[in-house]
């Protein structure tokens, strides 16, 4: 017998938690981790006026608003250990769910009042909408532009976030916080760099206070959380006997580095298992290079030697040759020491957490969107290893082997769904390489002008040259003699 959640009783008294706290992107992760956090504190006590008000932005959001609303907010968290066991949790810190074009007022005035003292953002990497080389703002995006118009109603997130502290400026009101989630290298330095450049495309003094009074503090988020099923609610209605719209599983794994910059207050973050720490670089560089930037390593490689999740990827000998080599060999010489770490440890721990059969992360999610995850995770190893006379041998055949991906067809002829915002540039470009191998490269917005370096062009074409004659699964044992 199953009960619907929203026939529970919530974890604790609801009746009086209030939104301190507007979160944009409501997804899987941020279920699965900051909001995990507040629910820790809540079920401690106090707290009550820090609950999420959660926002979509997207059309495609109303999914996660009907099935929020039908069952009060609340959510059931799954945790898959690797042995089989569950442990699992009804989750209720978020109180509210704001569809933007339901109300776009809605949300503005959400964020505006004073009650709200952080802003906080899973918009994913491709979201903060800059260059990949220059960094910078890019201030001809239709969207952007339509939002700078004077009155335009928002639909993007800057427009919104911007508008919102407009408002409370122009009403005597601190600055809410910024806190982006996302895994973006100084993710707080780039929502200030993207948000000050939208406000100045609105009014100059606008941007200068941005810049000069709002708070965007850095972080590094990391529990691995893969997409939810059929299948994942199937588990929570015959094991758990819940009835759940939309439930997230997640990896036990959990950490959050934050740095310690919030004018307005804060939750007690610590108390629930948060670093505050004065600077997060070293803890960032850590997880982008080692865990998301060997994601990639397996991502292609694997799908493309017929492994559809990452930890049959993971048990493939050669696979797991390669992740151990690439993050001993290439990564963690452009680290810095992260105080408090083992990096061997958390090499070691980084295989087993992709070994967890429970979790069934797919390959085909770690494919997702890499024009917006090679630039920011790999190619800055690459270069600094460049730069320092050391090999890239196995970064090269990761890009390699990204570029095979990309050609959109398996070594079976089988269609691959190349799931990317570049993807009608990409794969043609990248079924081209067949006749011009470095076509793939030429795109500075990538990959600046690494097609003109050949210490690294070198070895990719070697493995692009490979992977195309010999496949996958004889390219990786010929990269790390398996």
């Amino acid at each position: 017998m199953t009960a619907d959640l929203a026939a529970l009783e919530a974890p604790y008294d609801r009746s009086g938690i209030t939104p301190g706290i507007v979160h944009i992107g409501v997804g899987g992760f941020h279920r699965a981790h900051q909001a995990v956090v507040i629910d820790d504190l809540l079920r401690r006590g106090g707290h009550q006026d820090w609950g999420i008000s959660g926002v979509g932005l997207l059309p495609g959001d109303a999914r996660m608003r009907d099935a929020l609303s039908a069952q009060d907010d609340l959510y059931t968290l799954v945790i898959k250990h690797p042995n089989g066991s569950l442990e699992h949790r009804t989750v209720g810190s978020i109180v509210e769910y704001l569809l933007a074009p339901d109300d776009p007022e809605a949300v503005l005035e959400r964020m505006a009042d004073p009650a709200t003292r952080i802003v906080s953002l899973t918009i994913t990497e491709g979201g903060y909408n800059f260059d990949q080389v220059t960094g910078e703002f890019d201030t001809a995006d239709p969207a952007v532009v339509a939002d700078a118009v004077p009155g335009a109603v928002p639909t993007t997130v800057f427009g919104y976030v911007v508008e919102a502290l407009a408002r409370r400026r122009a009403r005597g009101i601190a600055p809410f916080t910024v806190m982006s989630c996302d895994n973006v290298q100084g993710n707080g330095e780039k929502a200030r760099t993207v948000f000050s450049a939208f406000a100045g495309l609105r009014d100059a003094e606008l941007a200068d206070w941005v810049r000069a009074e709002v708070a965007f503090p850095n972080s590094m988020v990391d529990r691995i959380t893969p997409v939810t099923t059929d299948t994942d609610r199937e588990l929570v209605r015959e094991r758990i006997g819940v009835e759940d719209r939309w439930p997230v599983v997640a990896e036990p794994f959990f950490q959050w580095v934050l740095e310690d910059d919030f004018p307005l207050g804060r939750p007690d973050w610590a108390d629930a298992g948060v670093q505050l720490v004065d600077d997060v670089e070293p803890y960032e560089l850590m997880k982008l290079r080692l865990l998301n930037a060997s994601h990639q390593a397996m991502a292609y490689f694997g799908y493309l030697a017929g492994h559809r999740y990452a930890h049959e990827a993971t048990a493939d000998p050669a696979i797991a040759a390669l992740l151990r080599a690439y993050m001993e060999s290439e990564a963690t010489p452009t680290l810095q020491p992260v105080p408090g770490i083992d990096l061997y440890d958390y090499r070691a721990t980084l295989l087993e957490r992709f070994g967890n059969p429970e979790v069934r992360d797919t390959l085909a999610r770690l494919c997702m969107e890499s024009s917006d995850r090679i630039p920011k995770w790999l190619v800055p190893v690459i270069r600094e290893r460049l730069a320092a006379g050391g090999d890239v041998r196995l970064s090269a055949a990761v890009v390699a082997s990204w570029a095979r991906y990309a050609e959109g067809v398996d070594e079976d002829g089988r269609p691959i769904d190349v799931n990317d915002r570049l993807a009608e540039i990409l794969v043609p470009r990248a079924r081209s390489q067949r006749s011009d191998p470095l076509a793939f490269l030429r795109d500075p917005s990538l990959f600046g002008d690494l097609v003109d370096e050949p210490r690294f062009t070198e070895p990719y074409l070697d493995a692009l040259d490979k992977l195309h004659t010999i496949g996958a699964a004889a390219t990786l044992e010929r990269l790390v003699g398996a």
